[in-house]
C-alpha cells in the first residue's frame, strides 16, 4: 500500500510519451490532461527522461494485442515504448553474455537466501515443526501465490484495456483516496469475516483487484526489468520466510513495535512529493531515500514478523482458541511482497539510469 506516488508515475508516463513512435502516438488520445501535476525528483522520472534521446530502435510492450501499436474494435489498447537496450547488452540467452547475466541473477537470489540464513537464523528451533503448523503455513503460502497471481493477471488485463493511461491522467489525490478505500475495505473484510462467510472471498478478490489497479501503471516500464525485480523479490521474501519458519518460536515477534514506527515514517516519506514544493530538492531527495531504502528494510522485517505470527496463530488454532484462517494470514505477506517489489523496481531503474550517464 506504500508505493511510488501517482504524481511521480504520471510524470513518468508523460516523459515516456516523448519517445513514442508515430504509430504508437496515433493509438493515444489526442489530448493530454491540462491540469499540471506536481513535479518530483523520483528516480523513475529521471530514468525515463534519460531514455528520451534513445528513440531509435524502440520496442513496444508485449502486454497488448497486435504488434504495431494499433487499436482494435474492442477498445483502446495502449502500449508504451521502451528504450532500446544498451549496445553491449545481451538480447537472449544465446547471445554473448546472455547465460552469464542469467546466472548472475540466479546467483544473487541464492546468495541472498544463504546470507539471510547465516546471519539471521543461527539459533534454530529445537524440535521440527508439527504437522498442523506445517499444513497451516503451506495453506497460507498457497493463498499468497493465488493473490499475487490474481494481482498480476488483473494488472496486465487493466493495462491492455487502457486503464493505466486513464489512471495516470486522473487526479492523484482522487486515485490515492479511491485506491486506499478499496484496498483497506477489502483487506478488513477478508481479515475480519469468519472462514466460510460468502463475503470473505469477495472481499479478498476486491483487495487483489485494488492492488492490480494501483500497480497496473508499472507495466509501462520495461518487462525485462519487471521480471528481474520479481525474481529478486521472490528470492528475498522466500529466504526471509524460510528464516522466520525455521527460527525459534517468538524470536522475531519483538519487532512488531519498531516495525510499526518504521512503517509510519516510510508512509509519511512516500507522501512528501505530493506535499512539499518542487523547489525543495534536498528534502525531496532525503524523503525519497527514506521511503526507498528504509521501506525495503522495514518490509523485510515485516516478512520475518508475519511468518512467526502465522506460526503462533497456527498453535492457537490447533488449541481451538482462534479459527484457522490462512486467507487472513496471507494478506500481510502479500503486502510485504508488493512493497518490496516496487522498491526493487525503483532501485533497478536507478542503476539503469546511472549506466547510461
Amino acid at each position: 500500500m506504500l508505493r511510488p506516488s501517482f504524481a511521480v508515475l504520471s510524470n513518468s508516463v508523460r516523459a515516456s510519451l516523448a519517445a513514442a513512435r508515430p504509430s504508437t502516438m496515433a493509438a493515444m488520445p489526442k489530448t493530454l490532461p491540462k491540469a499540471p501535476l506536481r513535479p518530483s525528483s523520483s528516480p523513475i522520472l529521471s530514468s525515463l527522461r534519460s531514455q528520451q534521446p534513445q528513440s531509435r530502435g524502440v520496442r513496444t510492450s508485449p502486454f497488448r494485442n497486435g504488434g504495431n501499436g494499433s487499436t482494435t474494435g474492442k477498445g483502446m489498447v495502449l502500449s508504451m515504448p521502451h528504450s532500446a537496450p544498451d549496445a553491449g547488452a545481451p538480447s537472449s540467452f544465446s547471445a554473448p553474455g546472455g547465460w552469464q547475466r542469467a546466472l548472475t541473477s540466479v546467483g544473487i537470489v541464492a546468495g541472498t537466501a544463504l546470507a539471510a540464513n547465516l546471519f539471521l537464523n543461527r539459533p534454530t528451533r529445537d524440535n521440527p515443526m508439527d504437522e498442523f503448523s506445517t499444513s497451516y503455513l503451506h495453506s497460507t503460502f498457497n493463498y499468497l501465490a493465488g493473490g499475487l497471481g490474481l494481482t498480476a493477471a488483473g494488472a496486465i488485463a487493466l493495462h491492455r484495456s487502457g486503464f493505466s493511461y486513464r489512471l495516470m491522467a486522473a487526479n492523484p489525490w482522487l486515485v490515492l483516496g479511491v485506491g486506499l478505500v478499496a484496498s483497506i475495505g477489502g483487506m478488513i473484510g477478508a481479515q475480519t469475516l469468519p472462514p466460510g462467510h460468502p463475503g470473505k472471498t469477495a472481499s479478498w478478490l476486491v483487495f487483489n483487484a485494488a492492488q492490480a489497479a494501483v500497480l497496473s501503471p508499472l507495466l509501462f516500464l520495461n518487462p525485462a526489468l519487471l521480471a528481474r525485480a520479481g525474481l529478486y523479490t521472490a528470492g528475498v521474501v522466500g529466504s526471509l520466510c524460510y528464516v522466520g519458519a525455521t527460527a525459534k518460536d517468538g524470536q522475531f515477534l519483538f519487532l512488531g513495535g519498531p516495525l510499526l514506527a518504521g512503517v509510519t515514517v516510510v508512509a509519511l516519506s512516500s507522501l512528501a512529493p505530493m506535499i512539499l514544493p518542487a523547489t525543495a530538492f534536498r528534502a525531496l531527495a532525503a524523503t525519497e531515500a527514506i521511503s526507498l531504502y528504509g521501506g525495503l528494510a522495514v518490509f523485510g522485517g515485516f516478512v520475518l514478523w508475519d511468518t512467526q505470527k502465522i506460526l503462533q496463530h497456527a498453535k492457537l488454532a490447533q488449541q481451538g482458541l482462534i479459527p484457522a484462517d490462512p486467507m487472513r494470514e496471507s494478506i500481510g505477506l502479500e503486502l510485504d511482497f508488493i512493497n518490496i517489489f516496487t522498491r526493487i523496481v525503483q532501485i533497478l531503474m536507478m542503476q539503469q539510469g546511472n549506466r547510461r550517464k
